[in-house]
C-alpha cells in the first residue's frame, strides 16, 4: 500500500514548529539558568582566631550544610564539578561562651564567598565545643614526596628539614598522640638537581591544634647514581645442631645501585647474605633463599645472583 505523501504546505509547518519547539526550549533554558535559586552545598570547617591558653574538642562533625542563593547557570557548573569548599569560623566568642552561631557570623562567611553566591544559612547553626587542659608538644617534621627522576638519578643522601622540629600546640590527648608531622607532598618530574623547598604541614584534619613554624624548608639531595656488582660469601644461620652445611654455590653475586660519589664507599664489607636453615626445618624446602640482612643507606638492590642455592647437610 502507498504511504501517503506529506505536502510541502504540511512539511513547512512541521518544520516551524519545531523551530518554535526549540526557541522555546532555549528561551526556558536560559531562564531557567539566569533565575536564582536556592542550593545546598557541603562544606568542611577550619578555625581562625582560636582563643589563647585554651584548648577545645568540637562535638560535631567538622562538615556541615550551606544553604545558598546562586544561579541556575553556576548550580549546573557546580554540579557538573562538584567539589567541597572549606569556610574559615571565628572562634573570638569562645572566649565567654563555649558555643558559636552561624547566624552571627553570615557576613563574616559570605566575604569568603563571590559576592553572586550569598549564604542565607548553615546547618547546623551552633557549633559547640568541650574544652581542656592545653598543652605544648615539640615533634620531629617528617617529609612526604612523589618524585620521578630523570634517568640514572636518585636519592643520594638524608633528607633534612629545616627547622627538623616543630611547636604542637593543643589538646593534652590529641597532643599526645602526635609522634611525627608530615608535610604537605613534595611533587617533581625528570629530577637530576638537588630539591630545595618550603613545604607546609599537614594538619591531617585536626583542627584544635597550632602548629609553629607551619612550614619547614625541605632539602632532597639527587645525584647520578650507576649499577656496581659484589660477590658476597654465604653465611648459614640456625646450623648449630649439623655438623656442617654447605652451599652451592658459596657466594652470590648483588647488583645493586649506588650514587657516583660513593662508589669507592661501599664494597663486600658492608653488605651481609645469609640462608636460613630454619626453612628448610620447617619447610622442607628443596633449595634455600638468599637473604641480604646488611644493605648501605642509598644503596637499591637491583638483583641477587642466583637466589637460591643448594646446600649438603652433614649431621
Amino acid at each position: 500500500m502507498a504511504q501517503p505523501r506529506i505536502s510541502k504546505a504540511k512539511r513547512r509547518k512541521i518544520a516551524i514548529f519545531l523551530r518554535c519547539l526549540g526557541i522555546s526550549f532555549v528561551a526556558w533554558l536560559l531562564f531557567a539558568v539566569s533565575n536564582v535559586q536556592l542550593y545546598v552545598i557541603k562544606a568542611g570547617i577550619s578555625y581562625v582566631n582560636i582563643p589563647e591558653n585554651k584548648a577545645f574538642h568540637p562535638l560535631q562533625s567538622d562538615t556541615v550544610s550551606i544553604k545558598m542563593k546562586m544561579s541556575g547557570w553556576k548550580i549546573f557548573l557546580r554540579k557538573m564539578n562538584p567539589d567541597t569548599p572549606h569556610i574559615q569560623v571565628d572562634l573570638s566568642g569562645l572566649k565567654t561562651r563555649n558555643y558559636i552561631v552561624f547566624t552571627n557570623q553570615l557576613g563574616y562567611i559570605n566575604r569568603q564567598f563571590p559576592v553572586d553566591n550569598q549564604v542565607i544559612a548553615v546547618s547546623p547553626d551552633t557549633l559547640f565545643f568541650d574544652f581542656s587542659k592545653q598543652t605544648q608538644r615539640k615533634v620531629p617534621v617528617r617529609p612526604l614526596y612523589d618524585i620521578q627522576f630523570k634517568k640514572q638519578y636518585g636519592i643520594i643522601g638524608d633528607t633534612k628539614a629545616s627547622p627538623e622540629y616543630v611547636t604542637v600546640t593543643g589538646p593534652l590527648e590529641d597532643v599526645a598522640n602526635i609522634e611525627f608531622l608530615e608535610t604537605d607532598t613534595i611533587r617533581g618530574s625528570n629530577v637530576s638537581a638537588d630539591i630545595r623547598t618550603v613545604a607546609y604541614l599537614n594538619k591531617h584534619q585536626k583542627n584544635n591544634i597550632t602548629i609553629y613554624p607551619i612550614f619547614s624548608e625541605i632539602m632532597i639531595p639527587v645525584g647520578e647514581i650507576t649499577e656496581k656488582v659484589v660477590e658476597l660469601p654465604l653465611k648459614v644461620e640456625n646450623a648449630r645442631q649439623y655438623t656442617s652445611v654447605r652451599t652451592l654455590p658459596s657466594k652470590v653475586k648483588v647488583t645493586f645501585l649506588v650514587s657516583l660519589k660513593d662508589y669507592n664507599k661501599w664494597s663486600s664489607r658492608d653488605f651481609e647474605a645469609i640462608v636460613d636453615m630454619e626453612n628448610w626445618e620447617k619447610n622442607k624446602v628443596q633449595s634455600l633463599p638468599v637473604i641480604l640482612t646488611q644493605v648501605p643507606e642509598y644503596c637499591r638492590i637491583i638483583s641477587i645472583e642466583p637466589q637460591n642455592v643448594d646446600f649438603f647437610v652433614r649431621k
